[in-house]
Formats: C-alpha cells, sequence, structure tokens
C-alpha cells in the first residue's frame, strides 16, 4: 500500500493508525506511536518519504516527523504526548516552559503558603516520624488523663471540657489528613487523633502551677471519609529550650484512645519560624519571641534530625487567624520506633528526657507525682 499523501492539508494523525490495514501488510508505512530515538536516511522507506508536511518544508526530509528536531516541533505545535515521546522528558520540559512563557496561568498570582510544608508527605510514601509525647501528654502515661473524660472528643480545644477557662491567643484552624501507607496511602478513616500544646505562656493544661484542673488545648477527632480531622485552637506559645510545635498522637480508633500504648504513631509538627515571629509580636505572647531568638530548628533537640515531614504550612495573617495542615502518613503494618534522642526513654513518652522546658515568664508549675522534674536552664526540655 503506497505512504499517505503527506502535502494534503485534510489527513489527521488519526488516519496514521487506521485499523483496516492487514497487520502482516510488508508495505504497511503505519507510523509508530514512539519511534526510535533514531532512525536515518537508510531506513526501508526513507525514498518514499516527503520533503514537506502540511505544506511546511522538513529540516530533515529523510526522517519522520517526530524527529524533525525542537524548532519544528515549536512551529508545528505538536501534542504533548508527542512531545515526550519523540523527544525525550528533558527536551519535552523545555517545549512546554516555552510554550507556557507569558500564558494567562503562568502571569496570574496566587496565594502563596507561608512555608513549604508537610503538603508531599502522603505521596512521598514516607512515614510521619516518630517523636517524644513529652513529660506533659495528659493520655494517662504521666500522670493526669484527659482521654478518659466525657467530652473529650470535640473539635474546638480552646477551652476546659469542665471549667469555662479559655485559653486566649491568636486563633488556628488545624486541618490534619492521615493516611495509611499500608494501604496504598488510604484515607485512615475511623482513627482517632489526640492534640495537645502549650498555651500562649509556654504552659500545658492538667501540669502547670494552678491548671490541674483545666483541660484547654487538648482533645480528640476521629478521621473522616476524607481523611482529615480539624481542630479550632490557639497558636502555641515558644517556650526556652523547644522550636514551637504540636504534640498528637494517632490511635486505630475511638475505643482504644484509653490505653496511650494503643497509639500507632506519637509524634510533633513545627510551626514556621516567619509566622511564628508575626504571632510573638502580640503582649499575649509575652517571652515567646526572646525565646524563638534563642533556639533553631537545627538546636532543637526534637526536630534537629530533619523536619522536612513536620513542618506545617499556615496561611493567614494575625488578624484573621491562620490555617495550619499537615499530612500525616502511617505505615500501620510496622511498630513505630522511638526516636534516638538524648535521655533515652523516660515517663513522657518513647524518647522523653528529663524536663519539658521552662515557659516563657516564670515556672510551669509542678507536674504530677512521677514526673520528670524542670530543669532550670530549660535547654534539655523534650516537651
Amino acid at each position: 500500500m503506497p505512504r499517505p499523501d503527506l502535502h494534503r492539508t485534510d489527513l489527521h494523525r488519526t488516519d496514521l493508525h487506521r485499523t483496516d490495514q492487514h497487520p502482516t501488510d510488508p508495505h504497511d508505512t503505519r507510523r509508530r506511536a514512539f519511534p526510535a530515538a533514531s532512525e536515518g536516511d537508510d531506513s526501508p522507506h526513507a525514498a518514499n518519504r516527503s520533503s514537506t508536511w502540511h505544506g511546511r518544508p522538513l529540516d530533515r526530509p529523510g526522517e519522520d516527523v517526530e524527529d524533525q528536531g525542537l524548532a519544528f516541533d515549536l512551529g508545528t505545535l505538536v501534542t504533548r504526548r508527542r512531545t515526550f515521546g519523540a523527544l525525550g522528558t528533558g527536551a519535552a520540559a523545555m517545549v512546554l516552559a516555552a510554550c507556557g512563557t507569558g500564558s494567562e496561568d503562568s502571569a496570574s498570582g496566587g496565594t502563596t503558603s507561608a512555608s513549604d510544608g508537610g503538603g508531599d508527605t502522603a505521596s512521598s510514601g514516607e512515614e510521619m516520624p516518630t517523636e517524644t509525647a513529652g513529660p506533659y501528654p495528659g493520655d494517662g502515661s504521666n500522670g493526669a488523663d484527659v482521654l478518659e473524660i466525657s467530652g473529650v472528643e470535640r473539635s474546638d480545644i480552646t477551652s476546659s471540657i469542665d471549667t469555662d477557662t479559655t485559653a486566649e491567643g491568636t486563633p488556628i484552624t488545624l486541618t490534619m489528613t492521615v493516611t495509611d501507607l499500608a494501604e496504598d496511602g488510604a484515607a485512615m478513616t475511623g482513627a482517632a487523633v489526640y492534640v495537645w500544646h502549650c498555651d500562649a505562656e509556654g504552659e500545658y493544661s492538667m501540669y502547670g502551677d494552678g491548671l490541674e484542673d483545666e483541660t484547654y488545648l487538648r482533645g480528640v477527632q476521629v478521621v473522616g471519609d476524607d481523611g482529615t480531622v480539624t481542630f479550632t485552637s490557639i497558636f502555641p506559645g515558644c517556650y526556652s529550650g523547644r522550636w514551637p510545635h504540636i504534640h498528637f498522637e494517632v490511635f486505630p480508633d475511638i475505643d482504644s484512645i484509653t490505653d496511650a500504648g494503643n497509639a500507632v504513631l506519637t509524634s510533633q509538627l513545627a510551626l514556621p519560624e516567619d509566622v511564628s515571629t508575626d504571632v510573638y509580636s502580640s503582649s499575649l505572647y509575652d517571652g515567646s519571641a526572646q525565646n524563638l531568638d534563642a533556639i533553631t530548628l537545627e538546636s532543637d533537640n526534637v526536630f534537629s534530625d530533619g523536619w522536612d515531614l513536620q513542618l506545617a504550612t499556615v496561611t493567614g495573617d494575625v488578624d484573621a487567624g491562620y490555617q495550619v495542615s499537615i499530612d500525616v502518613p502511617i505505615d500501620t503494618s510496622t511498630e513505630q520506633e522511638a526516636p534516638e534522642q538524648p535521655g533515652g526513654e523516660g515517663p513522657g513518652g518513647p524518647g522523653a528526657s528529663d524536663g519539658g522546658g521552662a515557659p516563657p515568664a516564670g515556672g510551669a508549675g509542678e507536674p504530677p507525682e512521677g514526673a520528670p522534674d524542670m530543669p532550670s536552664d530549660g535547654g534539655s526540655d523534650q516537651g
């Protein structure tokens, strides 16, 4: 069968893949979807090839249209799929970038997140690192246990469960996306997430001096079908010896939260420096700015071994509040490993060491019986 006339202007590319040609026809010259990288003039049908295509001169008359080079492809506005097949990924990326330059999409602006946080952790295939629960978990592993109190399953954790006390501070909405790597990253629907953190003054409810009966900034939510849990809270303060952070534990289901040993993940998320600096300009966070200036993620004894998967994405502002989000990928087919940190294991959780750090102003109060003592300099905090 003769090769289709490449000069015809009514020729559609679908004509090159007609199914009415006999597959064993030795003269079948149908073009391959992804041609070989190099086909020179010595190919069997080189003599039959035209020197033009749709009226345009071919830069390489002896080769297929796909092999005419980058300049020819740009001129004919080849499709993205042909570009990747004929040119390879690197050259194709150059073509697409060139085609996109000056486009409406590239010119338009968008909201920029305050940090390059944990948005890609679920797709990376890496599990969220295990971290210490610290000396003030409130999960029964170190004295106080909020997880046995009726009403702990709640979204708004700004107030105590059984009192009228409300923690003041810059509002945040925390959204966590919990997935199971053992199930190909599917939503971990039905899992229970327990979240807790310090207040604007750097103190923890249930442990701080005069806060033994308070339960604010602690609560549990159950993962929905979309894999997320959402908490309404305040931005935590920065106390001596620790980078601004939020603690959390993930349990298989709501019924298993009464035993801290059932947790399939204990970890912490870090908050970005630029947002923290803005928040700590408020008088409600007295001392936090100075404590933040004295520490870095590199020197923090929890995040110093790496924080890429734990740095939250934060958008918003001080006046309207912030939206904090992070991905929490968990491999439920493996046991969580205690982190290697100074001090070994302690009553605050895996890897916990002596002390919980000093809050910005004053002490953190007396911990319950059996809890580790607070260090005078706060430098070895694992809270």
